[in-house]
This record gives C-alpha cells, sequence and structure tokens, in this order.
C-alpha cells in the first residue's frame, strides 16, 4: 500500500491527503445516511472535504457529521455569487451551516467565461468580498472552479486566485497540457472535480487510477454511500500504474463516448436560440449526481424549454472542436427526459 503522504494545496496552508470528500452526491440520500458516511470517510482519513452553496442539504449534513466527529478537516465551499456583498452573506450561511468559525477555502463557483471573471474581480465584485471575508479571519483562502480551461490560463496569470478547480478524467484529460503544469509552476493549488466526469464513468478504479497518477493534484470524487467511499479509498492507498490491459480498456471507453461526451468546454456557444447546450447534453449524468428532484429546479426547466425550440441549423457543430452531433444529442436527451420528469 502507498503511505499516502500529504501534500499542501499550492502556496495555501492546507495540507492534505490527495483524495478527498466530493459533497454532492450526500443531497440524494437520507440524512442519516449522508452523515454516517461522512463520518466514516473522515474516520478513515479524509481530511478535506469540498461542498457549495448551490448543492442544497451538503453543507449542513456535513457540518453536522464535523460535529459529531470532532476531527481536524479542511473545509471548501462555493458560491455563484458575483458581487462582494452577495458572497460575503453567503460565507455566512455556510459558516451557520458547516457550524464553524471559519473556512479554509472558498471559492466562486462555476465561473463560465471571461464576462463572469471580470464582474468576480472588478469594483465590487466577489473577489473583494472574498479578500474581506479572509482579513477578518472567516475564510482563510480564496479559490476559483471552472470548466473552461482557456479561462483558467487567464486566472493564472492574473494570479489573484490561490486554488483553481478543474474537470479531470481520462475522459477529460486535456487540463494536463498546459494549466496543470502551469498551476504547479505557480504554486497554485489544483482541485480536480468530476474523475468519473460527472458520473459518465462507471469504472472507480481505473477513473481513480489515471487521476491519482498525476501528481499533485487533489482529487474529489462524489460520494454517498460507506461501500462507495471504501472502494475509493482502497484504489487510493493502492498502487496508481495501469496495467496494458487497464490501459486499452481506458482507450477503448474513450473511443465509446468521443462522440457522445459532453467536455464542457461551451466553444459551441453562442446558440442562437439561447439553448445552454452543456446543460442539455448533462442532463442525465447530472440528475445521477444531484438526484431527480435536481430536473425539477427551474433554471433546468428553462434550459429544456429553450432546447425544444433547436432548429437544427448545426451552427453549433461547425465550432464543437470534439464533432459532437449536438443537435440528434439535444434530441436523444429530451427523449430521455420525456414531460413526466418535468412535472
Amino acid at each position: 500500500m502507498n503511505v499516502m503522504p500529504r501534500i499542501f494545496l499550492g502556496k495555501t496552508s492546507i495540507k492534505i491527503h490527495r483524495m478527498g470528500f466530493g459533497g454532492i452526491p450526500i443531497q440524494r440520500v437520507g440524512e442519516k445516511e449522508a452523515i454516517a458516511t461522512v463520518r466514516h470517510a473522515i474516520e478513515q482519513g479524509v481530511d478535506f472535504i469540498d461542498t457549495a452553496r448551490g448543492y442544497t442539504t451538503s453543507e449542513e449534513r456535513i457540518g453536522k457529521a464535523l460535529q459529531a466527529s470532532g476531527a481536524k478537516v479542511a473545509i471548501a465551499s462555493k458560491s455563484h455569487n458575483r458581487t462582494a456583498d452577495g458572497i460575503r452573506k453567503d460565507i455566512e450561511i455556510s459558516l451557520d451551516n458547516l457550524q464553524r468559525e471559519k473556512i479554509e477555502l472558498y471559492q466562486c463557483h462555476f465561473v463560465k467565461d471571461e464576462n463572469d471573471y471580470q464582474q468576480i474581480v472588478g469594483p465590487n465584485g466577489a473577489l473583494k468580498g472574498l479578500i474581506q471575508a479572509r482579513e477578518e479571519g472567516l475564510i482563510q483562502h480564496i479559490g476559483l472552479s471552472s470548466h473552461s480551461l482557456d479561462l483558467l490560463l487567464k486566472v493564472l496569470d492574473d494570479d489573484l486566485f490561490e486554488t483553481i478547480m478543474l474537470c479531470f478524467s481520462f475522459l477529460e484529460p486535456a487540463a494536463r497540457e498546459k494549466v496543470i503544469p502551469k498551476a504547479l509552476a505557480n504554486n497554485v493549488g489544483i482541485i480536480g472535480m468530476k474523475p468519473f466526469s460527472g458520473g459518465v464513468l462507471d469504472n472507480p478504479e481505473l477513473a481513480l487510477k489515471f487521476v491519482l497518477a498525476q501528481t499533485g493534484v487533489v482529487t474529489i470524487p462524489g460520494i454517498e454511500s460507506i461501500d462507495l467511499f471504501d472502494a475509493n479509498w482502497t484504489v487510493y492507498q493502492g498502487c496508481y500504474d495501469l496495467s496494458s490491459a487497464e490501459q486499452r480498456k481506458i482507450k477503448a471507453i474513450c473511443r465509446q463516448y468521443d462522440k457522445l461526451f459532453c467536455r464542457r468546454c461551451d466553444y459551441c456557444q453562442p446558440c442562437s436560440e439561447d439553448i445552454p447546450i452543456q446543460t442539455i447534453l448533462g442532463l442525465r449524468y447530472m440528475a445521477k449526481r444531484f438526484g431527480p428532484s435536481f430536473l425539477k429546479r427551474e433554471w433546468v426547466k428553462e434550459a429544456v424549454t429553450k432546447a425544444q425550440n433547436c432548429s437544427g441549423c448545426r451552427e453549433c457543430m461547425a465550432r464543437c472542436p470534439y464533432e459532437l452531433e449536438i443537435p440528434d444529442l439535444i434530441k436523444t436527451n429530451l427523449r430521455w427526459l420525456g414531460e413526466d420528469q418535468l412535472t
């Protein structure tokens, strides 16, 4: 078994294992099971837990588990709020939910593009609120999450954030070409989200061995049960070398999903019908991760309504670097969804 040495998360003072706990799936199980799973993970050695204001009950359940455990664990939370005052209010809610006086890492959540980023770093933007909260001791470090590798390169150039969170799996390995090396060179902490590609990959051993083989990256697989946690933790404690057979299997899975899987880069945008394409193409996987209630959210219903107006113009396909048949995939997901899912 590996010794599993802890690493510093970039230039921060956070020293943790390279496998943390992703707090999304504990929303979709009962509270008792969720708390028991978090407590079990902590007892086994997990010392980094990621959650967010947008993850409904996740913060509260993690807070209850931490109070019952008493172990020292670094917590990361996130907010979609882009204003100084707004993110300050979210920090206060997070502190209350987590039952803590300080949160080790607070992140700007899902920064989509340059305009979104400029709002955050501009006058009275979220970054100002985060800096003030850090000065007051409410949070310790400041991070940012994004699905856009181009944007993350810009973020690394500006050097305003201590950590970045990015998608990293064997279906989405592109971050290791430029973003991960640059972050390591700049001593910026790297949190790899979606090691199972948002629920697409159903072989956790292959997926985790791939991401753990990349040094300097902390991965946060989402967990909702003790059995799933134990399976992942066993992989973390083992060897990350991939056999020839495992490498062939990875290649076969990549071929299977090559023209089906949306990498969430948004190069297909803008859509003439204002369809949030990556949302629609990821509906069934997000429902798997967040639970069926995810499909009842108003913004999801609005996205589906827009998708129903897809004209099939194929302009998005001309911009997609992965040559996905986007109009056909939209229709397939709408058929899967069905009207009964949204009522």
